[in-house]
């Protein structure tokens, strides 16, 4: 199959990213992956973005679609433009565009804390008959709790890489003030909460059990997240990996309120919490599993309670250290990595004949592997010989597309999930750029 080149009108073009582009792929020996990353890195502004430079008020605004869903996500769009952000300094207009995303996340945060996945204005949904507080603005209402991290993430982000503060106005301090609220009430010290989320579904993990407000938990510290980053339903209440990502996103939120408002007790609270959820997180998360010893689970319920597997989408227990919260060489993550990466974990599947392996997701079953948890297997390694493993892998599960995608099967990598899936292919190109700084000698030879 003849991969297909990039769109002649692209929906937006960075000069910086071009030149970055063309840098990069000059040392790329191996054809078949030099074409994967001319395609995939900036798949995100070739084909998502929608980027005003004026919304009427002076100021830019961005609404980023994930590729063959027509809604933005506030998981997906902030992911989409992460690898672009250390060249905002040398792109005036890749600044803007990143700037009006920022905006638009706090207004998305305004509108509803809750929400995964939002219309550009009032609009259709398929989700629109949900029972849960769904509105015109919503594409769907999942409470996911690594959505509102990833907009910190990507704030924080951009203002490091940029200098700007031009997009931290009041109204992006009351979305901050509203997510720090939601957070806190989705601890459930005291009830479950306002939240509550029921679908109509033969599919069992699109809608939440009892009734609507999940499996029970006891109030440890932790925050509850009813859904993970596969927008599928969460077994147990507590999810550890977006928890350690609501510890350093909530600390990120700190630092910039520290810097950019006078409100010492705002940003007091936003570091409290985050020394509570990481102690609940030492107390509750880390258990003893059988083979592997001392590891972080999956999902926890604060009654003992634990799941041991991991899921290929992000945040996952593989990407705690890209993330931030511990570092690759934490033994807690050494053992727990080693873990996910093998068949201890339900999720991860391989075939010894046609050298494929990966963690997959209950949200495509068995026995279909992410790209995305290979490509992160990659960047959060020390291995020299495991990433090239890695790249021989993705190299090998495009199916002649030149692009990633959501999963493919390991016993068959023409067999695939989401032909357009703008995150993966961003992220691939992001670990590319990054072995292009840090292990250029990787992306000599063939694959």
């Amino acid at each position: 199959m003849n991969a297909p080149h990039r769109p002649e009108t692209p929906r937006f073009r960075s000069a910086a990213v071009e030149a970055r582009l063309a840098q990069v792929a000059a040392l790329i020996d191996d054809e078949a992956l030099r074409r994967m990353f001319t395609q995939c890195y900036p798949n995100t502004l070739d084909t998502t973005v929608r980027h005003t430079p004026d919304d009427g008020s002076g100021q830019p605004d961005t609404f980023v679609i994930t590729g063959d869903i027509h809604a933005l996500w506030l998981r997906d769009s902030a992911a989409q433009v992460w690898p672009y952000l250390p060249l905002l300094r040398e792109d005036d207009a890749l600044r803007h565009m990143v700037a009006g995303l920022v905006r638009r996340h706090a207004r998305c945060l305004l509108l509803d804390p809750y929400a995964n996945a939002f219309n550009d204005g009032p609009g259709d949904s398929e989700w629109a008959s949900d029972q849960t507080e769904m509105r015109p603005e919503l594409h769907e209402r999942k409470w996911e709790l690594d959505s509102p991290c990833y907009a910190i993430r990507l704030a924080h982000g951009y203002w490091h890489a940029s200098g700007d503060a031009a997009p931290f106005d009041a109204d992006w301090l009351a979305a901050m003030r509203a997510v720090l609220d939601t957070l806190r009430a989705q601890q459930r010290k005291r009830d479950r909460g306002p939240y509550r989320f029921r679908r109509l579904t033969a599919w069992q993990s699109d809608t939440l059990p009892c009734d609507g407000w999940g499996n029970p938990a006891r109030p440890v510290g932790l925050i509850a997240s009813m859904f993970r980053p596969s927008d599928d339903a969460c077994v147990l209440p507590f999810l550890v990996p977006s928890n350690c990502f609501a510890v350093v996103a909530l600390r990120q939120l700190a630092e910039l309120v520290d810097a950019l408002y006078r409100d010492p007790s705002f940003a007091a609270e936003c570091r409290a919490l985050a020394d509570e959820v990481d102690e609940a997180i030492r107390r509750h998360a880390i258990v003893h599993h059988p083979v592997h010893g001392e590891v972080f689970a999956f999902e926890v319920d604060g009654f003992g309670n634990a799941l041991f597997m991991d899921d290929g989408n992000v945040p996952s227990l593989l990407s705690l250290p890209y993330l931030g919260y511990v570092t690759a060489d934490d033994p807690v993550y050494r053992a727990t990595r080693a873990l996910a990466l093998s068949h201890d974990n339900p999720w991860y599947f391989s075939d010894a004949a046609l050298g494929l392996a990966g963690v997959g997701s209950p949200h495509t079953l068995a026995p279909m592997v992410w790209p995305m948890g290979i490509v992160m297997r990659a960047l959060t390694s020390d291995d020299d010989a495991e990433i090239a493993d890695c790249l021989r892998m993705l190299r090998a599960s495009d199916a002649g597309t030149g692009l990633m995608h959501e999963s493919f099967d390991v016993h068959d990598p023409a067999h695939y999930t989401r032909a357009w899936f703008a995150w993966a292919n961003t992220l691939f190109g992001e670990l590319i750029v990054t072995l292009a700084g840090q292990r250029p000698h990787l992306l000599k030879g063939r694959y």
